[in-house]
């Protein structure tokens, strides 16, 4: 029999993330672990085969600076509980803004009607999730001043503005979110986690003979505006600058399938977007997905191999546990080009007969979790970047991405490119604008025919969109060369 008593920790760490969500969470409204044991043994007595409580509270904010002058800023807080029942392939979701005894029975009830009485379960047994350190559990927005944010912003559009007389215009924003989370499930397990993250933007405008071209970059993840040192706000004003300078004097992009090679970093939000939601495990379940049925079958060239990383530290995808308390992981989804696996949580990997991966996420305590990416990337090839461009009679060298489209079921996509240089006689001639890259997600894989050894993640700024839940995720992958993709173009 589990004791009913909360372990002690020998991580402060460990501690101090239960700590903070008993005393956000629990305490304010009197509730302790019998009374969530309570509210969950009640709807066991219905024969379900999964139930989980999650509670959330959130604060976040967001400062835009424009011309100098501070011109948007918001400030909002927001806390509740999810309450989940599954029983099969049925889900009866209940949530409230009010974290209390008496709403949590109430949303308890409206999740019974999915399956009949059972023999109730009134036992009081906890098992504490031993919680990873990939972040500090630290409050960005208490890190600064209103003051000092606003300076922040200050300091980014002057960095901006000195790199380029042709600069006519400077818009900067930071963002910061202090979260804190705790699910209790049925089994007895309980984990918390209390989660920072922020971020900062800067877009640029640049003017020439009449001609107006934009640039963006940033940056952001799991810490503290600490992170926004000048080195790092000069850093972001330089690439959006260069951007919005490199498209002033870009030519209309040709069209046609040629070969096409995509620089590092954050083009990974191809392979993210492309692959990446194909390899989820709801998708496959349901047959929808292009890779459905295909694991242990070659669906890339060799030499390519992408993983899905929520364990990396400070990382904006990172999570010391997913929402539904299981510690996030390193999972292969494909290797040397054989698929391996998909992208699990708990429903799906039931259902399946498959290992549980830790990517249950959910947008807030308002929606149910669905198995969702964290940090997906390729891994390193052994071609110098150099060499790949070298190779390349004539083609188009994509260095960076803005927008996109992908149809899931066909992985069918539409990526539009933010910078972008033809490629002739393996050099990188003049700078295009207009391209647009077309495809397949599983045709593109096996198109793959050099891999690069520079593998990037991206700077932190990458949120990813599920039947209308949005999470923070990362995306990363070496400089790849790919034969016969469709290009659109203007020219």
């Amino acid at each position: 029999m589990k004791s009913d008593i909360l372990p002690t920790s020998s991580n402060p760490n460990i501690n101090s993330h239960f700590s903070t969500a008993t005393e956000t969470l629990l305490k304010p409204s009197g509730l302790d672990v019998c009374a969530l044991q309570g509210v969950l043994g009640s709807i066991m007595s219905h024969k379900v085969d999964y139930a989980d409580l999650y509670f959330q509270y959130s604060r976040s904010e967001s400062w835009g600076l424009e011309e100098g002058q501070v011109k948007s800023g918001s400030f909002s807080i927001d806390q509740g509980v999810g309450v989940r029942a599954v029983s099969g392939e049925k889900t009866a979701f209940a949530y409230s803004d009010d974290i209390n005894l008496p709403a949590l029975q109430k949303a308890a009830n409206a999740t019974k009607a999915i399956a009949a009485i059972g023999s109730e379960q009134t036992a009081c047994a906890i098992e504490r999730v031993n919680t990873p350190q990939l972040y500090l559990p630290q409050d960005p927005i208490a890190s600064l001043s209103a003051d000092a944010k606003v300076h922040l912003l200050e300091r980014l559009e002057r960095f901006a503005r000195k790199l380029d007389p042709r600069i006519t215009q400077v818009m900067a924003s930071i963002a910061g979110e202090y979260e804190v989370v705790m699910v209790a499930r049925h089994d007895g397990v309980m984990a918390a986690d209390v989660r920072p993250l922020v971020r900062c933007s800067i877009q640029v405008i640049a003017e020439q003979e009449g001609r107006r071209e934009q640039g963006s970059a940033g940056g952001g993840g799991r810490f503290d505006y600490s992170y926004f040192s000048d080195d790092v706000l000069q850093d972001y004003a330089q690439k959006a600058v260069h951007q919005a300078l490199t498209n002033l004097d870009a030519r209309p992009a040709p069209a046609g399938s040629m070969t096409v090679v995509l620089g590092n970093g954050w083009p990974g939000i191809l392979l993210h977007e492309a692959i990446g939601h194909g390899l989820e495990g709801d998708f496959n379940r349901k047959g929808s997905s292009a890779f459905n049925n295909m694991i242990g079958k070659q669906v890339a060239s060799r030499g390519v191999t992408v993983v899905d990383d929520g364990t990396i530290t400070d990382r904006r995808g990172s999570l010391n546990v997913d929402d539904e308390g299981n510690p996030t992981q390193r999972t292969v989804l494909i290797e040397d080009g054989i698929l391996r696996g998909y992208i699990q949580d708990s429903l799906n990997s039931r259902l399946m007969g498959m290992p549980l991966t830790g990517n249950a996420r959910r947008e807030s305590y308002a929606h149910i979790p669905m198995p969702r990416m964290t940090n997906t990337y390729m891994l390193n090839g052994d071609m110098a970047p150099e060499e790949i461009i070298k190779s390349v009679k004539k083609g188009l060298y994509a260095a960076n991405f803005g927008g996109g489209q992908v149809d899931i079921t066909s992985g069918k996509f539409v990526f539009s490119a933010a910078e972008a240089w033809m490629i002739e006689d393996g050099k990188l001639t003049y700078p295009v604008k207009g391209a647009t890259l077309i495809g397949n997600g599983p045709d593109v894989l096996t198109r793959v025919s050099m891999i690069g050894n520079d593998m990037a993640l991206d700077s932190g700024v990458g949120t990813c969109g599920k039947e209308g839940q949005s999470v923070p995720v990362g995306v990363g992958q070496p400089t790849l060369r790919i034969e016969g993709l469709t290009v659109g173009g203007t020219a």
